[in-house]
């Protein structure tokens, strides 16, 4: 496996007054093939809308900015529109196949960025989102003929072709001040929304930072996306410690804040990346290899997703360690070290979790 697993920044794919689209190419970037996950990044703009899709692929939307977000989506084998408001910090599991739309409220300047983390094992492209859009310049609607559209909807040739046509925006567009969009409804929101930054943390160290982890075991309706999702936020120079997923499938972390540096170790003890990273970069682990990071002096942030309804996540230097799993002996004799030294090098691991701290935090 020789891929290049440098962090990638993502590529501006479109922009208009009502918002822009940034995505990571499987073609220059060939890891997000390999392991068939993908990613994009939605800016909108104040009265920003996105014109209904449906996608090939499962994914979440993670709210990185913005707090009158607007969302609808209409699930597989339902005829109910579902319409909930997102704010920063929200978890958004999008099924494939589900229609959605996405709307920013707000009347001001401020931004909703969403960031869309899925896999792709059922994508016409391995690594990208491929979307498909009810209307507009690139929409199913002025793809059929006017006769087909004509016959579907039982109306004359001008009436099919007004239909088929009137909306020539694609992607996102800008409505008109004073239209009112559907109000959302809390009750319906409360399940399909969960604001993981809000949430309780699952690991929380002083001068460590904190770590979250979210799946449908606390939010059912992940499962309908089947992925997993963690939320990191790193003080100064603390450490991720080293992990691996131990089911054979991907990690992949997107940045939201700060910079810091990352190792990744593969086939063979080979370090294969060993690279600073920085807000707004995605990162993509292989299967099985271990990951670690250390932000800077300004801490970092980061959100990633696994497959699968559950973590299936090994630790290397904490107390959840394998190498505190395994007996003494073997431990002794695997490192080639003195029955004093093991018992010296799991008794540290006894007093640290995922998050470490920096060596000179008092």
């Amino acid at each position: 496996m020789d891929f290049d697993l440098s962090p990638r920044s993502a590529q501006q794919l479109f922009d208009g007054e009502g918002g822009s689209y940034h995505t990571w190419s499987s073609s220059e970037f060939p890891l997000l093939a390999e392991e068939k996950v993908a990613a994009g990044r939605a800016v909108l703009q104040p009265r920003g809308f996105a014109l209904p899709h449906y996608a090939d692929s499962s994914k979440i939307g993670y709210v990185l900015q913005g707090s009158d977000g607007i969302v609808g989506m209409v699930l597989p084998n339902s005829s109910e529109e579902v319409v909930f408001r997102v704010k920063k910090g929200d978890v958004i599991p999008v099924p494939p196949g589900a229609l959605s739309w996405w709307y920013n409220n707000g009347d001001h300047s401020e931004e909703v960025v969403v960031v869309f983390l899925g896999e792709t094992s059922k994508a016409h492209i391995p690594g990208e989102f491929t979307y498909f859009f009810l209307s507009g310049g690139q929409g199913i609607m002025g793809g059929f003929s006017t006769e087909f559209i004509s016959r579907a909807y039982k109306m004359n040739e001008e009436e099919a072709d007004k239909l088929a046509k009137s909306q020539t925006g694609i992607l996102l567009i800008k409505l008109e001040p004073g239209i009112r969009m559907p109000h959302p409804n809390m009750e319906i929101g409360e399940k399909m929304v969960y604001n993981i930054d809000a949430a309780l943390p699952d690991v929380d160290v002083r001068g460590g930072g904190v770590f979250k982890a979210l799946t449908a075991a606390g939010f059912p309706f992940l499962e309908e996306a089947g992925l997993s999702v963690n939320r990191v936020k790193l003080e100064a120079n603390a450490m991720y410690s080293p992990s691996y997923t131990a089911d054979g499938t991907f990690q992949v972390f997107y940045v939201a804040r700060g910079t810091g540096r990352v190792q990744v170790v593969g086939i063979g003890g080979k370090r294969v990346l060993d690279t600073k990273i920085q807000a707004g970069q995605l990162l993509v682990v292989p299967r099985f290899f271990a990951v670690a990071q250390i932000a800077d002096s300004e801490g970092m942030e980061f959100v990633s997703i696994l497959p699968g309804k559950s973590r299936a996540v090994e630790e290397f230097a904490s107390k959840k360690s394998v190498w505190n799993a395994l007996s003494p002996v073997v431990s002794q004799v695997a490192l080639s070290v003195t029955p004093e030294f093991e018992e010296f090098f799991k008794s540290n691991m006894q007093k640290t979790t995922v998050l470490i701290p920096p060596t000179n935090y008092i």
